[in-house]
């Protein structure tokens, strides 16, 4: 009997019912930190750094593949793969490390909802911290109790939110022609160079790299079978490619949005300020889509990072801890720095410095082991992939190389 194929639109749905793992790791593309950095950026340089918002996120969209194929291949995430064949005490060494990593984007998260709450209901700091903290915890019971596509769901509504916020600007005022400009390579003295590691640290997250590979294996399991495995990685492409679309296309927002509106005027330094400006300059309305647009990114980023804390420890310290005992050591670190008064943009910004440097720790190990065979199996890389994947390694760590030295010279 000759077999019928199933319509093209039937399965154009299955297809899209496999979509969901790389939005949510998409979501740390598009936390308080990317705002500060990119509303920054466009501030102080106009347009120069576009092509670094550009360029970081065609690397995502790289690195965030490899990771969800390591998932899906390998039969386990990341750090569970590191934790099975690091020695002790590698093995507690790089935890650390990536430990650290998850706590500055914490820190970077909570802190950017603070100020959303502030802005938008007058709450002190602290006080706005602590709801961020609480609000993001009640999400991620949402995915204890009701199981990764409920979460997944949740982070989708969050995410429209973002887009709606940040992009409402440029809606209101489009950017002028020479925005293209901002597409040629260039820097401006070191303090560009400080705000590109920056972007790059707040667009190129380690923690979303460790997590989406857990994601992708929750999600659909181990793949032994050949033809199945071509077909959810052919989704996998496509659930990454048109989430970091998105999340690209409002990093580029934001930075387009402050170089044309918000560039040489007083404040534009701190998100405060260039929450003033943009509702100056374009309306009440535009600054209270802005706003929420950094409350939403505060309260679910910081799920997603805590949840992403929660894999690290479990693959390579091969323990874990409660729900709300992880949050509570997590958000310590915020709290503390805002009840001692800390500049809140300012530690935005540091932090997504402190993410830059945990970038070489993952994607080494990443590369290193979708390139290889053993672990791969006949969805290794290609070696142009492969190719490509060092060739992002490589400039990551130059360019972490030389915001070291412009730190200890006193030139950053």
């Amino acid at each position: 009997m000759r077999r019928v194929p199933r319509p093209r639109v039937a399965r154009r749905a299955g297809r899209a019912t496999l979509l969901g793992p790389a939005f949510v790791a998409a979501v740390a593309y598009v936390d308080p930190g990317n705002v500060a950095t990119n509303v920054s950026a466009g501030a102080r340089f106009g347009y120069l750094l576009l092509w670094v918002v550009v360029a970081a996120n065609l690397m995502a969209v790289l690195v965030q593949y490899l990771s969800a194929k390591l998932g899906l291949v390998a039969g386990a995430s990341l750090p569970h793969v590191l934790g099975r064949h690091l020695p002790r005490g590698g093995r507690l060494s790089y935890w650390a490390q990536a430990e650290t990593v998850a706590m500055a984007t914490d820190i970077a998260e909570v802190v950017g909802g603070a100020i959303a709450l502030q802005l938008l209901f007058g709450l002190p700091l602290l006080a706005g911290g602590a709801v961020t903290g609480v609000v993001s915890t009640l999400l991620l019971l949402v995915k204890d109790r009701r199981g990764q596509s409920a979460f997944e769901h949740t982070v989708l509504a969050f995410l429209a939110v973002i887009a709606v916020g940040f992009v409402a600007g440029l809606v209101v005022e489009p950017p002028a022609a020479e925005a293209a400009t901002g597409l040629l390579p260039a820097f401006q003295g070191t303090g560009s160079v400080l705000l590109a590691a920056g972007i790059l640290g707040a667009t190129v997250m380690p923690h979303a790299v460790y997590l989406h590979s857990a994601l992708a294996h929750d999600r659909h399991g181990h793949l032994p079978e050949e033809a199945r495995r071509t077909s959810l990685l052919r989704a996998t492409r496509w659930d990454t490619g048109l989430s970091m679309l998105i999340a690209g296309s409002v990093n580029a927002a934001m930075l387009l949005l402050a170089a044309g509106e918000l560039r040489g005027m007083p404040g534009t330094d701190t998100l405060t300020g260039a929450h003033a400006a943009v509702t100056s300059s374009l309306g009440q309305t535009v600054g209270v889509l802005f706003a929420l647009a950094m409350l939403a990114s505060g309260l679910v980023s910081t799920s997603v990072g805590c949840y992403a804390g929660a894999v690290i420890m479990d693959g390579l310290v091969r323990r874990r801890i409660p729900l709300l005992l992880r949050r509570a050591l997590t958000l310590a670190p915020a709290l503390a720095l805002l009840a001692a008064g800390s500049d809140p943009t300012q530690i935005l910004v540091l932090s997504q410095v402190v993410l830059s440097f945990g970038i070489p720790f993952v994607l080494v190990p990443l590369v290193v082991l979708t390139s290889r065979r053993r672990w791969m199996g006949t969805s290794v890389n290609h070696p142009a992939t492969t190719a490509l994947a060092v060739l992002v390694t490589a400039v990551v760590i130059v360019l972490n190389a030389v915001l070291v030295w412009l730190l200890a010279t006193g030139r950053g």
